[in-house]
């Protein structure tokens, strides 16, 4: 393969306090890679991880620029915190333009990954062009390979993975694809740790784009803190909390997935396509069951206390004796109640299927959910979709997940998202749940306004990682006014994006309650700069006027900012909230509010030009507002 090695400079660019910065950039048409520094004030500026790569976004949008142009530029960034003694340090996010949505989108990746980057001395990797042929890149400390992939075409991610460190060695950490990535599937991940994905939006179908299988890094260098002892002691701090904390054992034990009954219990299970919200089967498919018959172990990501990584092994079907890291909530909602499944053991298989393909088994899961009702109320028949499947059909659903790796028969227009399937059957859109392009978390909004408002206002789509302010919302009741469910919203939308730039995860918080404060002191120890909470929060709301300003150019406006049909028109039909439905005319007022707080407009959703140059954004206001006459308006 290629070979392209050179030696960072010496004397890497030093911000305040004594705190160092460098991005490797590669670009795969040219073989070629180099050394980029970056600026004090940009790193503070822009923190780390999702908010770097808002702005690398931002800095290579061209007109015309898609997807799949070889010129999109794929960030991944891990955060100033990443990789240290911090509770869960071990969060890398993976930013470019989606191929699901067409727009900004960024994922967010657990494990190790990002801390050996940085251990190999980078910030942050920068990768664009197209290899000529199936390539990994290959990074130990400064020495940067381009090499021959061809061997490993059409390989499972977790085979990728298992294959490269028998030849680089057992320490290295990858990042790899599937066949599904190679394919172009939209909704394609980019997997690490045997289990571990940048799962939303399409990151591995951009790798697969760009000829890509893998990123392999081994990383020998310690990593720059300012002020060591301070950083320790903080930490002690956060670790102590979370390991007195009452619900660590369960924690442990269940993890994520003590939210399904939870979920079933208040009421916002997706069930049969979200057409209802509680499943009369829940027990079958709960964190009980995963505990006591299926569960073998624990994983964790990089230095986290927490361990919420159930390894689970299939019991039963053709899959049984294999085993996977999972299931989290997320895929057995979505595998489980969702599809009408009560076999665990399925959605364990399912689970490892997904990660082997390298497809996200929330739009996944969702997806086959709208094909299996659109077949049920007649509004496809069964030579559109060639294949049987129907409710809690496993051998029919694990068909269908080949059949959209593989891009074959049907499968080729699951493959295309959301997207793909309304402009083949636009009768679908009342029972396709998303928002700009990317399918809906496995929350159920008709019991939460602020949900919903989460959802359509997503910078990246129906997902909840921005923002997951449904349980607080149902312990306030039905007196909370406009105005408080508007900034319990713009609270999460703010703090929760905060942590993907810090490089840590968001678990400890909103699951533990750990202060948030403590992150502000963790980032004044290593970086030497202060900065109290509320001065990193007002950089994180920046970043989200930065993605909001990239999707602008790119074509989104107010009408995009809903949650799905079925939100508003199709009530609930049994459980704790039977006949419950959004009020869209209530929506349109927090909407209204919303854009007043965030100082966007509030017929079209742009960022006003004031509210860009408060954010230190004037140069992104002065190119944005001439772009806004071209593109129209609300």
């Amino acid at each position: 393969g290629t070979v392209v090695k050179y030696v960072r400079e010496e004397n890497r660019l030093k911000a305040k306090g004594g705190y160092f910065y460098s991005i490797l950039d590669v670009n795969l048409s040219s073989s070629s890679a180099q050394s980029s520094p970056v600026s004090a004030d940009f790193a503070l500026r822009y923190v780390g991880g999702r908010g770097w790569g808002a702005r690398f976004t931002w800095d290579s949008l061209k007109s015309g620029l898609s997807a799949y142009d070889p010129r999109n530029l794929l960030a991944i960034a891990p955060g100033p915190l990443n990789g240290l003694y911090i509770p869960g340090s071990g969060k890398t996010s993976f930013s470019c333009i989606s191929p699901a949505s067409g727009l900004y989108a960024d994922s967010n990746m657990g494990g190790s990954f990002g801390t050996e980057l940085r251990q190999a001395g980078w910030d942050a990797l920068r990768i664009v062009g197209r290899a000529d042929q199936l390539s990994y890149i290959w990074i130990e400390d400064e020495s940067v390979e381009i090499r021959s992939a061809e061997h490993l075409r059409g390989a499972g991610a977790t085979t990728t993975e298992v294959e490269l460190k028998k030849d680089l060695g057992a320490d290295v950490r990858v990042a790899a694809i599937g066949p599904a990535g190679e394919k172009g599937v939209v909704f394609a991940t980019v997997n690490t740790d045997w289990g571990r994905n940048a799962g939303r939006t399409g990151m591995g179908a951009v790798l697969g784009s760009k000829n890509l299988k893998a990123i392999a890094i081994r990383g020998t260098k310690d990593l720059p803190v300012h002020d060591v002892d301070r950083l320790t002691s903080v930490s002690e701090k956060a670790y102590s909390y979370l390991n007195s904390h009452r619900l660590m054992d369960i924690w442990h034990r269940q993890g994520l997935m003590t939210v399904i009954d939870y979920a079933n219990t208040v009421g916002f299970l997706p069930t049969y396509n979200f057409r209802d919200a509680h499943f009369d089967q829940a027990e079958k498919i709960n964190g009980d069951i995963m505990e006591r018959v299926f569960k073998i172990g624990n994983s964790a990501c990089f230095a986290c206390p927490m361990c919420c990584g159930n390894v689970s092994l299939v019991r039963s079907g053709t899959w049984a004796g294999h085993a996977c890291e999972g299931p989290e909530y997320e895929t057995a909602a979505m595998f489980g109640s969702n599809l009408g499944v009560s076999d665990f053991s399925f959605i364990v298989a399912a689970n490892a299927k997904c990660d082997e393909l390298g497809i996200d088994t929330i739009s996944s899961s969702n997806l086959i959910g709208v094909i299996i009702e659109a077949l049920e109320k007649g509004l496809i028949n069964a030579a559109d979709v060639g294949v049987e499947v129907s409710w809690g059909d496993e051998k029919g659903i694990m068909n269908l997940l080949e059949m959209i790796a593989s891009r074959s028969g049907i499968g080729d227009i699951i493959a295309g998202g959301s997207k793909g399937i309304l402009s083949k059957w636009p009768q679908l859109s009342r029972i396709t749940l998303q928002v700009k392009g990317l399918e809906q978390s496995a929350y159920d909004s008709r019991v939460s306004l602020c949900m919903a408002l989460a959802y359509g206002t997503c910078d990246i789509g129906a997902h909840h990682n921005r923002a997951w302010p449904i349980s607080k919302e149902l312990e306030m009741g039905k007196d909370w006014g406009v105005e408080e469910k508007v900034d319990l919203v713009l609270y999460h939308q703010s703090i929760r994006p905060l942590f993907d730039m810090l490089g840590v995860c968001r678990l400890p918080w909103i699951e533990l309650g750990i202060d948030e404060n403590l992150y502000a002191e963790m980032y004044s120890a290593v970086t030497g700069i202060e900065q109290a909470l509320q001065d990193l929060l007002n950089r994180s709301k920046a970043i989200y006027d930065l993605t909001r300003s990239i999707s602008v150019r790119l074509g989104v406006r107010r009408r995009d900012d809903y949650a799905p049909p079925r939100t508003f028109k199709d009530p609930i039909q049994t459980g704790p909230f039977a006949g419950r439905k959004a009020d869209m005319s209530l929506y349109e007022q927090l909407l209204d509010k919303y854009y007043e707080k965030r100082g966007w407009n509030r017929q079209t959703g742009i960022p006003e030009r004031e509210t860009l140059i408060k954010d230190g954004l004037a140069d992104v206001a002065e190119e944005l507002y001439k772009k806004i006459e071209p593109l129209g308006g609300g």
